[in-house]
């Protein structure tokens, strides 16, 4: 479960890079009822109830596509980037420091997925996870799950433990190289379907999937696929927002 007692190697913080900023707010804050605060002309970030749960920038990078970035909290932002090319990965931004808030770095691991680091200055993460209209899950989805695992092991000491799911299906699960496995579990791995790209996908926690859809419908997102009920896990859609960048919903078990 993730918490905002960040470990070492947990999804600490999350943004979207938009090619239209304004319009990006509009549809995230009509899904989620979150409020946006504009912090620079280009960055701002999304609120509910007052506590930040996601940011939004412009995307500059000639050829990049919408898209959400999940950023795994660091200790040392420099380490963490060697251990990544050391291992294989690839360096996408170099270690950089936000004046009074922390030092980042983006990377794209061995098998194309991009994901980032964030070693806390002022800003330590998101004030709020796990609960509706926040970050609640995370899956890698890769053409080979089990040939990435020695990476991300290699970067963040992460256990993986593989959990049965009904007959014949295993489901790698996620977890800190510190505290209790199963709570702190914090994401899971995940085959890619043919013709797609490797990515992270963030799951948005709510307390009405089925509505959270229909809203992102009605504002001009798309689901890939129906609402879905997974045994002892909860409810759960795949969107697209109306710019193409994919996130996930889920109304979880009780």
């Amino acid at each position: 479960m993730l918490t905002t007692q960040f470990l070492p190697g947990t999804p600490c913080w999350i943004d979207l890079g938009s090619h239209d900023l304004e319009a990006s707010a509009r549809f995230y804050t009509g899904v989620f009822d979150w409020r946006f605060e504009s912090m620079a002309p280009d960055y701002g970030l999304f609120k509910a109830d007052g506590k930040t749960v996601a940011a939004i920038g412009s995307s500059t990078d000639e050829g990049a596509k919408p898209a959400w970035m999940l950023y795994f909290q660091s200790p040392d932002c420099d380490a963490t980037t060697k251990a990544v090319e050391l291992a294989g990965g690839t360096v996408r931004v170099q270690p950089m420091e936000i004046e009074g808030q922390g030092r980042l770095a983006q990377f794209t691991d061995p098998a194309g997925a991009e994901f980032a680091v964030w070693q806390p200055g002022g800003n330590a993460g998101l004030d709020l996870v796990t609960a509706p209209r926040s970050l609640a899950w995370a899956e890698l989805y890769v053409p080979d799950p089990a040939a990435v695992r020695e990476f991300y092991q290699s970067v963040f000491g992460w256990r993986i433990q593989d959990v049965p799911m009904g007959d014949d299906f295993v489901y790698p699960v996620v977890s800190p190289a510190e505290g209790d496995q199963e709570e702190t579990s914090m994401a899971g791995l995940a085959e890619l379907q043919p013709g797609d790209h490797p990515h992270w996908l963030s799951f948005f926690e709510v307390s009405d999937c089925d509505a959270a859809v229909a809203k992102s419908q009605q504002l001009g997102g798309t689901a890939l696929a129906p609402p879905m009920d997974i045994e002892d896990v909860g409810r759960l859609a795949f969107v697209n927002d109306p710019h193409g960048a994919r996130f996930a919903v889920i109304t979880s078990s009780a």
